[in-house]
């Protein structure tokens, strides 16, 4: 296996006194491409909580706008910001995936 700077991970404190740190879903020898591998299900189930605050949160500002202009318009803004930035988040990780699978190699696969 050649190793690319410093791709294999050994955290002091893990399960013994002496070996790493397990990083669960990274394997027991993690590498960064798995640690990375194993938080981007967590990072997209933040984005999809964050959106579905963010859309409560543009519907309740429409409910209370009253007919108030300013307040539907900001309900609006909240919203069209909210949908946009999931679509960037879930862009991102399948532009990296794609590029994963063009090049052979992804940043989720690691250097081995």
């Amino acid at each position: 296996m050649t190793q690319l700077l410093a791709q294999t991970l050994g955290l002091p404190g893990g399960g013994s006194a002496t070996g790493p740190l397990n990083v669960p879903g990274a394997g027991s020898n993690p590498t960064i491409g798995g640690i990375i591998n194993a938080a981007i299900p967590i990072v997209i189930g933040l984005a999809g909580l964050g959106l579905l605050i963010m859309i409560i949160s543009a519907g309740y500002t429409f409910m209370t706008s009253a007919g108030d202009a300013k307040k539907m318009e900001q309900g609006k803004q909240m919203l069209t910001n909210a949908i946009l930035g999931f679509i960037i988040v879930f862009a991102a990780y399948w532009l990296v995936q794609i590029l994963g699978i063009m090049f052979g190699k992804g940043i989720t696969t690691g250097f081995q």
